[in-house]
């Protein structure tokens, strides 16, 4: 039987290549010429209705900022009901950790944390959420989604990534459960700033009946804001 030569299939397959790259050429050739006419169009029709342009040009941007704005009022409404869902201790008791994180991230969008992100996995330098308050304080939080206590040595630890890789942030434990008496001990007599959520807060907060943000000092008669 005679074999077939090798030498005219790869012929024929580098003439398919060839085929197709030639193919891709000319629609992208086509495409730019398409999109040079519409400039040119554009551009006389501009030189030639300058008002009628700038009236449209207005009328894009407004439906643009418009949906822009209706976009933002469909993401806070669907964040709002995300939370009413989730705000009983009864649905967190049955979240899973990233779950649990997702929530309190999306509380703090809610009272008005910036640049809130979920960090949560391996490698997470032992802070879960990272997020800006409004005057500019950064903020890092652990969340943990326990059933028991948390014990010393998770607080131990939190402290430890606050005064390291999280240096100059205002800590937040957050947890679904509670403290223990030597676990809080160690957190209110730590050096760096650290807020406690436990079970009784975390229900007020996700209730909206408390804010994560220390309140600010009535200004007296006379007094400037502290800048």
């Amino acid at each position: 039987m005679a074999r077939r030569s090798r030498g005219g299939g790869n012929g024929r397959r580098r003439r398919r290549r060839r085929s197709g790259g030639s193919g891709k050429e000319a629609l992208w050739a086509l495409g730019l010429g398409l999109a040079i006419i519409v400039v040119v169009l554009v551009a006389e029709f501009v030189a030639e209705n300058p008002t009628l342009a700038m009236a449209i040009a207005l009328l894009a941007i407004a439906a643009f900022l418009g949906g822009l704005f209706l976009r933002y009022r469909a993401i806070q409404a669907r964040r709002m009901q995300f939370l009413a869902a989730n705000a009983e201790l009864a649905k967190v008791d049955l979240m899973t950790g990233p779950q649990f994180e997702h929530l309190i991230a999306e509380r703090m969008i809610a009272e008005g944390f910036r640049r809130v992100r979920e960090r949560g996995r391996a490698g997470d330098g032992g802070v879960d959420i990272t997020a800006v308050a409004p005057g500019g304080t950064p903020y890092a939080i652990q969340c943990k989604r326990y059933t028991n206590t948390v014990g010393a040595p998770e607080v131990r630890n939190f402290l430890g990534a606050l005064a390291n890789a999280f240096d100059g942030h205002t800590g937040v434990l957050v947890t679904s459960g509670r403290l223990t008496r030597q676990a809080r001990t160690e957190a209110l007599n730590a050096r760096q700033n650290l807020v406690l959520v436990e079970r009784d807060r975390l229900a007020d907060w996700l209730l909206g009946r408390n804010i994560l943000l220390p309140k600010q000092a009535p200004l007296v008669e006379g007094e400037e804001p502290a800048s």
